[in-house]
């Protein structure tokens, strides 16, 4: 029975294939074949032994529950592998599987395989989300709110400035997969140490044939495996992306406080107990999942410094870490994409909360235009501040104070307060920022 929740939960089924047994086998397989192809174009095995290979090194052929009995007496996954293709080859085909190489040759190599795959998936994602924030920074560039700093209100905002900077994280976020990929689609045939003595004269030739035939770059350099540095930067950007998808959601729960409530994820879930609880368990899932994928960077960071030529300590650590945080990362990019499609705004509410302060979110406004009147910065600074504890005081407007007050009914008239204490006339180039990031991120769609 199923154990880790991604295997029933917690992914999509596209990315999870990329990760299952079967996959990684057939990757396997792939790297095995591309190198037999590699020795035959070089000469250095017949040309219809490395068809054979390559006409054998397909998972129906090649069964996995072979693979894992062998492995029982082998204690070795990979080597299990070329027993079992060697075991379908006809012919002596068999004997020139793996010829020079070693497992992590054919690992490491067959890792950038699925993790090309992945990184497509994420890429492909990514846009749909950034799609969908483009949209609502559209459609919302106009629509008014409280913004809030130190959890307090602040000045006038709007919900499109909101999803524009969220859009420009993830396209940010764009440009770091596609940086990671230069460095993560690589692979190698360099042998034990990394000298490439096992394929004689001819190593820079079939790490180059074997790799232009999977696609892929040839590592500059290795020893025994390509290096964590380029692994430990992917477990990165994942983390930075789950890092914008933990923002995203926080903002949204927050803003679905019974308190606050000026927007409302579609399916919201119901409380056992109590009849009245619309929980934003959605976005509650993304924030809890993105700390996963955040957990995992230290220990890639640590794979960076194994010693000598290698030690295996990667191994156990990357069979968990690098399927797991794509998976979690495709769950999250996804949902959050669904999530934002049906969400909801409620105008009251946001146009309650605008004006819940009563005018005490433009004293910012108030204060600028008296420095234009001829009052000093700071002598208008500590006006609006002693006028705003007194509304907050007297629980009047700030207007009505102003009017009150002998020192400011002097400077201002009703006409001018009505003016400055707008919210949306005080919304400086928030629109005109929005338009700019819409229509140069439209572009990336």
């Amino acid at each position: 029975m199923p154990v880790h929740p991604i295997e029933f939960r917690y992914s999509y089924p596209e990315m999870y294939r990329i990760f299952t047994e079967e996959s990684k086998l057939q990757c396997w397989l792939d790297v095995e074949a591309a190198l037999a192809w590699a020795h035959a174009e070089l000469g250095t095995i017949p040309r219809p032994a490395a068809e054979e290979i390559a006409s054998k090194a397909k998972v129906g052929i090649v069964r996995l529950e072979r693979v894992k009995k062998i492995e029982e007496d082998t204690r070795h996954d990979l080597l299990a592998m070329v027993y079992a293709l060697q075991e379908v080859c006809e012919g002596d085909a068999g004997g020139y599987i793996h010829l020079g190489a070693t497992s992590y040759d054919i690992e490491d190599t067959a890792l950038a395989l699925q993790l090309r795959e992945a990184i497509g998936i994420l890429n492909c994602d990514l846009k749909a989300l950034l799609g969908e924030l483009l949209d609502k920074a559209e459609a919302h560039r106009e629509t008014v709110c409280i913004g809030r700093t130190h959890g307090q209100h602040a000045l006038p905002t709007t919900y499109g400035m909101k999803f524009a900077i969220w859009a420009a994280e993830v396209s940010r976020h764009l440009d770091r997969l596609d940086e990671a990929r230069k460095r993560i689609l690589a692979g190698k045939m360099s042998g034990a140490v990394g000298t490439m003595a096992g394929f004689g004269d001819k190593g820079f030739e079939v790490q180059q044939l074997t790799m232009k035939r999977l696609g892929l770059e040839p590592a500059m350099i290795a020893n025994q495996i390509i290096q964590r540095d380029r692994h430990a930067e992917l477990q990165c950007c994942l983390a930075l992306i789950a890092g914008t998808l933990d923002k995203i959601g926080r903002e949204l729960r927050n803003l679905q406080r019974t308190e606050i409530a000026e927007v409302s994820e579609e399916a919201r879930s119901p409380s056992s107990t109590m009849p009245q609880k619309r929980n934003p368990s959605n976005t509650e899932r993304i924030c809890g999942l993105a700390r996963v994928v955040r957990g995992s960077v230290v220990s890639s960071l640590e794979t960076i410094a194994l010693e000598h030529e290698r030690d295996i300590s990667n191994s156990s650590l990357e069979r968990i870490n690098i399927p797991e945080g794509f998976i979690l990362t495709d769950y999250m990019l996804r949902q959050m994409t669904k999530i934002l499609r049906g969400l909801s705004f409620d105008g009251e509410n946001i146009e309650r909360n605008l004006n819940m302060t009563l005018g005490l979110c433009l004293t910012e406004r108030v204060m600028l235009e008296l420095v234009g009147k001829g009052v000093g910065r700071q002598e208008a600074h500590e006006m609006m501040r002693r006028l705003a504890m007194k509304s907050w005081d007297e629980k009047r407007s700030l207007k009505e104070v102003m009017l009150r007050d002998a020192q400011a009914k002097k400077l201002v008239t009703t006409t001018e307060l009505d003016d400055w204490l707008n919210p949306r006339n005080y919304l400086g180039t928030a629109v005109a920022q929005v338009n700019g990031v819409v229509a140069t991120l439209k572009k990336r769609l």
